[in-house]
């Protein structure tokens, strides 16, 4: 399965924490991930992370375009729900596109771990068919 995994700064440790964790079930799929959050995901859970460029850069917006052509089949996005960001419009495509395309998509710690646990069940096989 394909992950996407985006986090705000504030969370981005947050995301390291979760990829360590659960780097078992993470590295049986490929995972997807803007440039900063990738680079800090690689470098502490010694995962393979297939890196867009940075979220503000467009990274948001490439990760966007996966989900339209329902390459993605699940989003980790741990988001700073106090703290607008300059590229919000952005930010808010990837939640409107996981919506629209039947996307299972975390944007808290408590959701991604049931997601994660799920597709290690083989909850979310049906994305196999879904494609």
């Amino acid at each position: 399965m394909n992950i996407g995994l985006v986090a705000h700064d504030s969370k981005k440790k947050l995301m390291q924490n979760f990829c360590i964790a659960y780097r078992g079930i993470l590295a049986k799929n490929d995972l997807f991930a803007t440039g900063t959050t990738g680079r800090l995901i690689e470098e502490v859970a010694n995962l393979q992370v297939h890196k867009y460029l940075a979220g503000h850069l467009g990274g948001s917006q490439q990760l966007g375009a996966q989900i339209e052509h329902n390459e993605i089949d699940l989003v980790v996005f741990l988001r700073d729900p106090l703290k607008p960001k300059s590229h919000e419009p952005d930010v808010n495509s990837i939640v409107r596109l996981c919506d629209e395309h039947n996307i299972p998509l975390a944007t808290n710690l408590a959701t991604a771990e049931l997601l994660i646990k799920s597709l290690d069940r083989g909850d979310l096989d049906w994305r196999e068919m879904y494609k």
